[in-house]
């Protein structure tokens, strides 16, 4: 699914400015930099307006964002290269760049749903819309949370936004890069219409949207080339002028685009090396450049903020190489068919996140599941511990346990580990000597009596961005209902879908009734 460079244009360091005074700017022309002293705040509003500008706050703010722009060009070979690699035909299909060429755009039908166009930006777009469901859900005081006005889309929207970008941020000193269209270069813009840009002394973020943003129809007559020829890199450096900027950028990610120049800007905030040292294999590019589906590093940058390529927990060493997993809890979780299909296995910090709000993967697609129901995230039971120890010792999860492992598994949960009493234990859990330990009967021998804390029934809810994937073609959030049962009680088989046996992974005896007359599509 997914070293150093001496070319990179150095960012320009914003030195401290009063507040009626910007003492130091840096022009970015002809390829060079020409660092000017400003003596007056005059001068400095002049240059500001022209070459170097800072975008005008949003309504009710009083005072400029310390902006740094920088021109694109020797940045975009790198950039090209991380993300769409080398396509053996030379250069990246017109109809795969056509599917990434959209923007955040939500839903008609569906309020709080992210539209996904065509296949492709799911890697994108299915991470944007689980931290935008977890800030809706979990941060909002509004109980109807499947309607929003247009200005609650815009600030729930940019706050999720900017909190990615917070968290792929390597350190504070370098602040945070934003990719945008260069002044006067929307793709609907005429040359005469480029040329009375470049000597209007508006800000950007003052235009009208039609004006400042092409729209997604835009994307039949932009080329690949000439994308990458019309971007330019901000930066700030603070979290709080972060923010206000995203508000100011509200249109750029909404139209043309606004997903790829999200996704520049979240590699570019990142750092290309740091990006390159995470990946496991560096000549795997982020996005496929023949099949147009995001790698699993992606997903990965984006869920934690690292460009990891596997999904277990921490690292592991193979053949002296060491492979790097993820090293911390994730706010939002990841759930993939493949761990069904026995390809991977998923690990704790991805399959039980801080928020019960989980991405899917199948095959060829990322869709998203969730529920309000905190208490599936909560703090992990003895006997939860246990399953994850035993199956620790089963890595191709079969249930089952070799009994010469069993010692092992006893000491691994404190539990009493003498030999005899071990022995006792095995003729106990494997009274026909086959010489194997079912985890069922492991589980009620010990824990027989642990309550979980999660609810035998809950509401649920399912997301897929595609319209084709959704009933009646409306992107619609799907509702139901998930049944947790344990291993013992009698199994009430509800459907065998991809759904299921997704989530299977991490609730093996999970059913799901949903309110439509067909299961949700994973695809």
């Amino acid at each position: 699914m997914v070293k150093s460079y001496t070319n990179v244009v150095p960012t320009p360091s914003v030195l401290p400015a009063t507040r009626d005074r910007l003492r130091v700017a840096t022009i970015v022309a002809c390829g060079q930099c020409h660092r000017l002293g400003l003596a007056t705040s005059a001068r400095a509003s002049e240059l500001a307006s022209t070459d170097l500008w800072c975008p005008r706050p949003a309504v009710g703010l009083k005072r400029e964002l310390p902006v740094v722009q920088v021109d694109m060009s020797e940045l975009n070979k790198e950039v090209v290269d991380l993300v769409w690699g080398r396509p053996p035909s030379g250069r990246v299909s017109a109809s795969i760049f056509r599917r990434w060429t959209q923007g955040f755009v939500f839903s008609e039908s569906e309020h709080t749903a992210l539209e996904q166009f065509e296949g492709g930006p799911c890697a994108v777009i299915a991470p944007v819309q689980a931290f935008l469901l977890k800030n809706i859900l979990f941060n909002r005081e509004s109980s109807n949370w499947r309607k929003a006005s247009e200005e609650e889309q815009k600030t729930t929207l940019c706050l999720t936004l900017s909190e990615i970008l917070e968290s792929a941020c390597s350190s504070s000193s370098t602040g945070f890069c934003l990719v945008t269209w260069a002044k006067g270069q929307s793709p609907h813009m005429s040359t005469q219409s480029q040329l009375q840009m470049q000597d209007m002394s508006e800000p950007e973020s003052s235009q009208s949207p039609q004006e400042q943003q092409p729209s997604a129809l835009a994307a039949e007559d932009l080329g690949f080339e000439q994308f990458h020829s019309v971007l330019q890199k901000r930066t700030v450096m603070s979290v709080s002028d972060l923010k206000e900027e995203m508000l100011s950028l509200y249109h750029t990610w909404r139209g043309c685009c606004g997903v790829l120049l999200f996704l520049y800007s979240v590699i570019l905030t990142k750092g290309i090396e740091n990006i390159r040292n995470e990946i496991q294999d560096t000549m795997e590019p982020l996005i496929d450049p023949v099949h147009g589906h995001g790698s699993q590093s992606l997903v990965n940058l984006l869920v934690t903020g690292h460009a990891v390529s596997n999904v277990w927990d921490g690292d592991r060493e193979c053949s002296g190489m060491k492979l790097h997993g993820i090293h911390k809890q994730a706010s939002v979780g990841f759930l993939t068919l493949m761990e069904s299909l026995r390809y991977c296995k998923v690990g704790a910090f991805l399959k039980s996140p801080k928020f019960p709000i989980w991405i899917l993967g199948s095959e060829t697609h990322l869709s998203v599941f969730f529920t309000k129901e905190m208490s599936l995230v909560g703090p992990e039971s003895s006997s939860e511990q246990a399953r994850r120890v035993f199956q620790s010792f089963d890595p191709e999860d079969n249930g089952f346990i070799p009994e010469s492992l069993l010692e092992d598994v006893m000491k691994a949960l404190d539990l009493v580990s003498e030999p005899e009493y071990v022995s006792l234990v095995k003729s106990k859990l494997d009274p026909e000597s086959l010489g194997i330990i079912l985890l069922g009967p492991f589980l009620l021998e010990f824990f027989p009596d642990q309550d979980s804390g999660i609810p035998d029934s809950f509401p649920i809810y399912h997301y897929n961005g595609l319209k084709q994937s959704n009933y009646n073609e409306r992107v619609e959030y799907v509702e139901g209902t998930a049944l947790v049962l344990g291993f013992e009680d009698p199994m009430v088989r509800t459907d065998d879908t991809p759904v299921k046996r997704c989530l299977q992974t991490k609730w093996p005896y999970i059913e799901l009734l949903w309110t439509t007359d067909r299961s949700p599509s994973l695809n």
